[in-house]
């Protein structure tokens, strides 16, 4: 059977090959250790599991509204106003199967075909096949290592053509986990302004910020960069839901209502006692988001001073997320590889660590470990690679 040709040109992930790969040396009877976690290691705080039970004992397991449940969304809004001093109205909000379907759902709501989509690199694996699979032209400006990764005023005026319709703005991070200052997105947002771009604010990770620094909604700047603003959250990495899949969207009532007809002939809604699950998230709190905060920020911190001695490895510290994103283009010459792909799978194959190229994040010098594992673990772990290059730099 013939494929559509929307799929041919999807790229795999490489998260997903790397994950494959170990698990197999599992299956085998390897001592596999894998930092390629894209999920906190930490269960679904407790309060949150008994509010999904208790929405299921009371019937609550029925179809509910496409655009997800409106006390959901009232919990939402009262999350915009309580952390970023933002008013949206529901009409502004929908609920979606995951962060991701979210962006999803708008990429097939606003782009046509040959519409252009600026994506800094490095970038999530998803972001360039999902506007793709719109009709969609990804066009990547470099975030550059010495800028934390980060892309200026600059380099962004001068990727706007006369195609671009939108600009993924990424703060904190995924792989790098570094975070735009006001200062920063208030140039990045002019430019938006002054040249009618959507801005796509993919806010998931802002709970997790570490070393005093403090999440910025680029909506909170004004209510002229609101108004141009699409932000994409969720409960995934803020209190470890992944598999629940619950996302959400916030922005202009059109490009919500075009969302919602969307989801309604795909998802039809999401899943309801999730929904229910991630209302009592964002009303109740036992103080298990904070813990898991503050446990990734030990982490880091632990993990950050010895990565960055190991032989060929430079590395930004990043400020959010539970990522580190070194570059390792010395280390896979010391070792004789030409280049980061081939040295991470001989250091699967050879020491049984799972790491993630760069490559899929569209920083092919760069591997990305999750500290979202214990500190064992990820000790474990970097005495194994730094074993592999000093073996294999003799």
């Amino acid at each position: 059977m013939k494929l559509a040709s929307r799929v041919s040109t999807l790229t795999p992930s490489s998260t997903l090959a790397i994950t494959a790969k170990a698990k197999a040396l599992r299956e085998e009877g390897h001592d596999v250790i894998g930092l390629g976690a894209g999920e906190p290691d930490f269960n679904t705080p407790q309060y949150i599991i008994d509010a999904a039970i208790k929405s299921m004992e009371e019937g609550h397991t029925k179809y509910t509204p496409a655009g997800g449940l409106p006390k959901l969304k009232e919990a939402v809004i009262e999350k915009f106003k309580q952390d970023q001093g933002i008013t949206y109205s529901q009409s502004e909000i929908i609920v979606c199967s995951g962060a991701k379907h979210a962006l999803y759902t708008l990429f097939q709501a606003i782009l046509d075909e040959g519409d252009e989509v600026i994506i800094p690199t490095p970038y999530w694996v998803s972001y360039p096949e999902q506007v793709k699979l719109a009709g969609g032209n990804p066009v990547y400006i470099e975030g550059k290592e010495s800028n934390e990764f980060k892309v200026t005023k600059e380099q962004l005026e001068q990727a706007v053509t006369g195609k671009t319709k939108a600009f993924i703005l990424n703060s904190p991070s995924n792989p790098t986990g570094s975070m735009y200052s006001k200062e920063e997105m208030e140039e990045l947002a002019k430019v938006c302004l002054e040249k009618d771009i959507l801005i796509v604010s993919d806010e998931i990770y802002e709970k997790l910020v570490y070393d005093g620094a403090k999440h910025v909604s680029v909506a909170q700047l004004s209510d002229e960069v609101k108004e141009q603003t699409i932000i994409i959250n969720g409960v995934s990495k803020s209190h470890s839901m992944t598999g629940w899949r619950i996302g959400y969207a916030a922005g202009n009532v059109e490009v919500i209502k075009a969302m919602t007809n969307l989801a309604s002939h795909s998802t039809s809604n999401p899943t309801a006692n999730a929904q229910y699950g991630t209302i009592a998230a964002y009303t109740e709190d036992d103080g298990s988001v904070e813990t898991m905060r503050v446990s990734f920020e030990e982490r880091l911190n632990k993990v950050y001073e010895q990565l960055i001695k190991i032989p060929g490895f430079s590395c930004v510290k990043p400020k959010g997320a539970f990522y580190l994103f070194p570059n390792a283009i010395e280390a896979a010459k010391m070792c004789g590889y030409d280049n980061v792909d081939d040295w991470v799978s001989a250091l699967l194959e050879e020491e049984k660590v799972a790491l993630v190229p760069g490559s899929g994040f569209g920083a092919p010098e760069n591997v990305r470990l999750s500290y979202a594992t214990s500190l064992d673990n990820f000790e474990q772990a970097l005495d194994r690679i730094k074993r592999f290059i000093e073996k294999k730099s003799k």
